[in-house]
């Protein structure tokens, strides 16, 4: 009986922890996940970073991504770029500190506006090429005019 009482409390903490049933609907299409932790920092594009020690090592920590980065909206197309270096460090646990308590060392190679993927846009990076081609595209001859 003890372990329905555990089960009813936890489920009751998780519809508070998201805002009722609504943000807990919100946050399970969003991110496909629905935990809930204590807040640790927020960075400064607005993405929100949570650890709760009682999961296990490698899930206990997770970010909430914001609904608009650089101009761009991003509530259903989250991307793992988005978190800028600071914090990535402290959430893949290559430090227990976060950039709250201990910011990051200025480094001249960290960019101070963090930059997400660009892949698959306008924008990507595209190298340039400084070989000939091996394949060459087919290019129709011109139609001569009578």
């Amino acid at each position: 009986m003890a372990e329905y009482v555990q089960v009813a409390r936890r489920a009751v903490g998780q519809l508070g922890g998201h805002g009722g049933i609504r943000g807990l609907l919100y946050q399970l299409l969003r991110v496909n996940d629905v935990k809930t932790g204590a807040l640790v920092g927020v960075d400064k594009y607005g993405n929100k970073y949570y650890e709760d020690n009682r999961y296990f090592f490698g899930r206990h920590r997770w970010v909430i991504y914001t609904e608009e980065m650089n101009g761009k909206r991003t509530v259903w197309e989250v991307d793992g770029s988005m978190v800028p270096p600071e914090w990535h460090r402290w959430l893949h646990c290559m430090t227990d500190d976060p950039p709250t308590t201990h910011p990051l060392q200025p480094r001249k190679f960290i960019w101070q506006d963090h930059r997400f993927n660009l892949s698959g846009t306008a924008a990507q990076y595209v190298p340039f090429s400084t070989t000939r081609k091996k394949v060459h595209e087919w290019v129709p001859p011109p139609l001569s005019s009578k």
